[in-house]
């Protein structure tokens, strides 16, 4: 008699979470939203803390110059580094890298003593942590979601991730205005520390083990054999190379200089990016109930908007026409991350997820050195006004040709990834362990 009692009281408690949600999608969503609350607010921390040391937009670009350029360097290594050693390592080891990074950036700022050169170097140490971060964390969850539940995983743990954003670029640059840069670096290497530690505790024992391969550069050529046999694959690469880079010297240059010029200071910007972050739950909670047939034709088709802000910046509209335009750019940026996702974990074999991923953010982030090097010169050419309208005129002409190509316009959704050859997902970790969601491009 107590038995049937006993599991009637436990039901509630089991059916509490969906299927997807499991021990590692917990701990993963929990230190993204950690380190997102951290990352968004030293962005514009960073870019202050440059201003306040007497840089101009010169200095803005080449600080973030050397934080996307060895991003782009060490990319491929840490895609194949991993696809053969534990991914958790790799994550907890590059969150350690970012904590310490930005612990002495942080120091720096908050004595008056960083120099351009030091902001450069530690910049460039938290690039190199990302490098090897994200093709693990992007692989990880992709590699644990059901093909059946994986875009709506996907679009929740999006959701949370961009929720974290609204909350990190508010504060940020509320903080900023108020405290000063250098308190900000200190809570996003606080925040690193905590998501390292929720890191550690993930469990890859569900993992399938790796064959033997014949070394690194092997790994690679593999790699790219897959990504290049996808037109689908590297001509939306190639178009976010060129879509990337230009947001990258939009948001870490132009922005924070129209900002300042035009709209008052730190704070408006603060809320426009914190608009874009709701823009993008809003296209996540979107995404949990739509499922488009043709994933990427969508996907593509709402990429038209993310040169909305670019152009608001070039006009310049007010602080209220900056944050409409951001958050219209955000819920669209989000509906072609959950196909774009979904299309990669229906389509890539799960073991090649990590290097496949790679050549990704490889191609994604390849130009973002070049152009914020150059968003500084380019102003001082063309002028404000008319650099911005040039990178909304570009973004719009490359997303415009890359709907040329017919797998974009036709590869379809498949009902059950899991028996069409996709990306098979790990069993669960444990007894009570369910399979994850699966990550965005902000970890």
């Amino acid at each position: 008699m107590t038995r049937p009692a006993a599991t009637s009281r436990r039901s509630p408690l089991r059916t509490r979470r969906p299927e997807w949600a499991g021990r590692n999608y917990v701990l993963l969503t929990a230190a993204t939203i950690v380190t997102n609350l951290g990352t968004h607010g030293a962005l514009i921390a960073t870019t202050w803390a440059v201003f306040e040391s007497g840089g101009d937009a010169g200095d803005a670009g080449l600080v973030a110059m050397a934080r996307f350029l060895p991003l782009v360097v060490f990319l491929l290594i840490g895609g194949a580094v991993a696809d053969r050693v534990p991914r958790h390592r790799v994550m907890v080891a590059a969150n350690a890298l970012n904590c310490v990074s930005q612990a002495a950036f942080a120091a720096l700022v908050l004595t008056g003593e960083a120099q351009i050169w030091q902001m450069m170097l530690l910049t460039g140490l938290c690039g190199t942590g990302q490098a090897f971060f994200n093709p693990a964390a992007e692989a990880m969850l992709m590699s644990s979601v059901t093909g059946e539940q994986a875009s709506r995983a996907f679009a929740v743990y999006r959701m949370a991730m961009h929720g974290a954003a609204i909350g990190g670029a508010a504060l940020g640059g509320a903080l900023v205005a108020f405290v000063g840069p250098g308190w900000v670096l200190v809570i996003d290497a606080i925040g690193f520390a905590v998501a390292g530690g929720l890191r550690a505790f993930l469990d890859v024992s569900g993992t399938p083990d790796r064959a033997p391969g014949g070394g690194l550069f092997a790994d690679l050529r593999e790699g790219w054999q897959e990504f290049i046999g996808r037109p689908w694959l590297w001509s939306i690469v190639a178009q976010f190379s060129v879509v990337v880079g230009l947001i990258g010297a939009v948001e870490s240059v132009f922005g924070p200089l129209v900002a300042r010029d035009e709209l008052g200071g730190s704070r408006p910007w603060g809320i426009a990016l914190a608009a874009y972050g709701a823009g993008t739950v809003a296209g996540a909670v979107l995404m949990t109930r739509w499922k488009p047939r043709r994933m990427l034709f969508v996907g593509t088709l709402c990429v038209f908007p993310i040169a909305l802000p670019s152009a608001a910046l070039a006009v310049p509209l007010d602080a209220a026409g900056l944050t409409a335009a951001m958050f219209v750019s955000g819920v669209a940026i989000e509906v072609f991350g959950v196909s774009w996702m979904t299309t990669m974990h229906q389509e890539i074999p799960e073991e090649k997820l990590s290097r496949v991923s790679a050549y990704d953010w490889f191609g994604s982030t390849a130009l973002l050195p070049l152009t914020t090097a150059v968003a500084g010169p380019a102003e001082s050419a063309f002028g404000r006004s008319e650099a911005l309208w040039g990178a909304a005129v570009l973004m719009t002409v490359v997303t415009a040709l890359v709907l040329l190509v017919p797998d974009v316009r036709n590869l379809t959704r498949r009902p059950h990834t899991k028996e069409t050859g996709g990306a098979v997902p790990a069993p669960p970790a444990a007894p009570s362990a369910d399979p994850e969601g699966a990550l965005g491009r902000n970890g």
